[in-house]
């Protein structure tokens, strides 16, 4: 029989290093909030019949979030076995307020004090004893990033699941708050029993106004408006509302707890260290610049100074295992067709998606550095003010910053948004981030059309997105989402050097991730797209794809493009086929121009575009609905096909937009 283990705590207090370390699951760790969105299972390594669940990092097991609705669920409805809460052992007092809430359910729960290791440095001293004493639970001091600690834990961990010991009940209450818990506690004991809620913490939850736990007790209208009266009767003798009582009567607590068992001399030197270096990254006026200046920077080391060379490395190598392929086809004398699909349709179209593999695991690579030293909600929060003039939260950044690697985990990290509002108007406008599948797209323009220019045209290509998400935020904020965001509460982590292993790690994913959508969808579309090509509508293979099935597909669509700068049939044919992926659009024109290298597919190209519609093509490309996928993401998350179809429509019309203004006012002065 195995066991559940649940591993909560705060956001940012290296819960899924530890999972990491206990399970050996290969995860990506993130150094700012919102990383994790959905729970993660795994094995313990060195004890098997446990299963370690690891949930989304929150502050309250109130659910104004989809993130404390998932992780309440969980250890309300699954019932774990244990309950491992891991803290920040440097701001003890801010994340003892979740463990005081989850000791209310009276599951097992073991408490980890992790970087410890950060505490001793800076002079500074926790009394784990006398801590574990007071809370009455196993107290274990512990550095996950090191390793230090993790036997010790696991050793507590088993022991503490087969003593099957609940967490001793620590009435920790006072005063008018004492008086209103208790006596909503013997109003609602029966029913909190038949709904499987422990008494305490649903008596809690009722003088905080959950209206969950309202409905699940199921209790009559005399026990509401008695639990009203005995609520009411609290803020007035408190003057104060019932959320804030409960958080004064924690922090009391608490404060009172971390004064006899905490020693603090100074603040950590990694804390320290982060106070000086936000004086510049979150300055009022310089905090926007340096971001630009650090992401201009990562492009032209990306694009042009790393990437490039290997880029045309791996496109030369692409080359010549197509013409060895071509020629082994041509001596086994294959039938003409089938060479042509080989080589026309699956090398030409995998391989020119292939040959961006470096750019894009070169990207992720830099990225990662800046989301694991904590830099990235440094960025969050220099965007609140931006961001609240157009209806949202700096909160709203992070799923935002996610879409410039992918609009769907971007899409899923909505959950993390307390408002309703908020969460679809940033579903709406995370699309319009330029996310990495797009990147194939802009090398391939950038070197046929600006190869001396490619940093300053990415820039210019992620500023546009950002730009038209923020015109698109006033334009529904005044419209559709009327209303004001939420208030914008974000922890700043201290800034620390990137794990080694966590950032290969994370270009591992990309990489793999990229790999598998190549030899996926790619694969599958250059086939099809090949046989459109090939053949007329009577399936007769021609020798021109002008008189092909696409090419009277594409040339019914061709003249709605005419006005934004290109009606060559096969640029709309490749817009078509970026649903399915965007990576796909490379694929396409370099099968529909015939190229068998880069030299040859920058040839066409600047047949088929100018400079000006050549960037009118790039914008529409950034804009317009995402992938399949994303689609897919956007319909789950809003809760309706129709609001997702609206959001599609309003993306590409946004699109269409912007390509238009940017080619007419172009063509004005060009």
């Amino acid at each position: 029989m195995s066991h559940l283990i649940a591993l909560a705590g705060n956001q940012n207090c290296g819960k899924t290093t530890l999972f990491n370390a206990l399970t050996g699951s290969n995860q990506h760790v993130g150094n700012f909030p919102g990383v994790t969105v959905e729970k993660k299972e795994g094995s313990i390594k060195k004890y098997k019949e446990a299963v370690l669940v690891d949930l989304p990092g929150i502050y309250s097991l109130s659910p104004y979030t989809a993130e404390e609705v998932v992780t309440r669920d969980f250890l309300v409805k699954e019932h774990p076995d244990a309950i491992i809460n891991i803290v920040d052992a440097t701001n003890l007092e801010r994340n003892l307020y979740l463990t005081l809430q989850m000791m209310e359910l009276n599951i097992p729960m073991i408490l980890a004090l992790n970087m410890m290791d950060e505490v001793r440095a800076s002079g500074n001293t926790i009394h784990v004893k006398k801590l574990s004493e007071r809370l009455g639970i196993p107290v274990i001091p512990i550095s996950a990033s090191k390793g230090e600690g993790i036997a010790d834990l696991l050793d507590v961990v088993v022991k503490t699941i087969k003593q099957k010991k609940p967490t001793q009940k620590l009435d920790f209450c006072q005063g008018e708050v004492h008086r209103a818990i208790h006596s909503i506690a013997h109003i609602i004991e029966d029913h909190a029993e038949a709904a499987g809620y422990p008494t305490r913490f649903a008596a809690t939850k009722l003088v905080e106004g959950d209206e969950p736990m309202f409905k699940a007790l199921d209790l009559d209208m005399s026990d509401i408006h008695i639990i009203d009266h005995i609520v009411e009767q609290m803020e007035e003798n408190l003057g104060t509302d019932r959320e804030a009582a409960l958080a004064d009567m924690r922090y009391t607590y608490i404060e009172a707890l971390c004064a006899e068992c905490v020693v603090k001399h100074q603040e950590t030197r990694e804390q320290q260290r982060s106070e000086k270096i936000d004086r510049f990254l979150t300055h009022k006026y310089l905090g926007i610049p340096i971001f630009l200046l650090i992401m201009m920077t990562i492009f032209w080391l990306t694009f042009s100074v790393i990437g490039a060379p290997l880029q045309d490395l791996l496109s030369a190598w692409i080359d010549r295992f197509t013409a060895m392929l071509s020629n082994v086809l041509i001596a086994a004398d294959v039938t003409p067709w089938l060479h042509s699909l080989i080589i026309n349709g699956v090398c030409a179209g995998v391989g020119s998606v292939l040959s961006f593999l470096p750019i894009i695991v070169l990207l992720f690579f830099f990225l990662s550095l800046l989301e694991d030293s904590g830099y990235m909600a440094r960025v969050a929060f220099v965007m609140d003010k931006l961001l609240r003039k157009i209806g949202l939260s700096g909160r709203s950044f992070v799923p935002m910053l996610i879409g410039f690697g992918c609009s769907v985990p971007a899409i899923m990290a909505t959950r993390t948004l307390s408002s309703d509002r908020d969460r679809k108007m940033t579903i709406v406008l995370t699309p319009f981030m330029s996310c990495s599948a797009k990147l194939p797209i802009y090398g391939m323009i950038t070197a046929s059309f600006f190869p001396n220019h490619a940093a300053l045209v990415m820039v210019s290509l992620y500023v546009l997105g950002i730009v038209v998400a923020i015109l698109s935020g006033l334009l529904l904020k005044n419209t559709i989402f009327q209303g004001n965001s939420v208030p914008f509460v974000m922890e700043l982590p201290a800034y620390r050097l990137p794990d080694a292993k966590s950032v290969l790690l994370h270009m591992w994913e990309k990489g793999k991730d990229f790999l598998h959508k190549a030899f996926t969808i790619i694969f599958i579309a250059s086939i099809v797209i090949w046989f459109l090509q090939s053949f007329d509508w009577r399936l007769n293979m021609v020798a021109d794809s002008a008189n092909s099935i696409l090419a009277s597909i594409g040339s019914i669509i061709a003249p709605a493009f005419a006005p934004i700068g290109f009606n060559d049939w096969r640029a709309s044919t490749a817009l078509i086929t970026g649903f399915t992926a965007k990576e796909s659009v490379v694929s396409t024109l370099t099968i529909l121009t015939g190229a068998s290298s880069d030299a040859q597919l920058s040839a066409m190209l600047t047949q088929m575009f100018s400079p000006l519609s050549a960037f009118s093509f790039l914008a529409f490309t950034i804009l317009y609905m995402p992938c399949v996928a994303a689609f897919a993401a956007s319909k789950r998350e809003l809760g309706s096909m129709k609001e997702a179809l609206l959001t599609a429509a309003y993306q590409t019309l946004v699109a269409y937009l912007a390509a238009l203004v940017i080619f007419q006012v172009g063509s004005l002065i060009f």
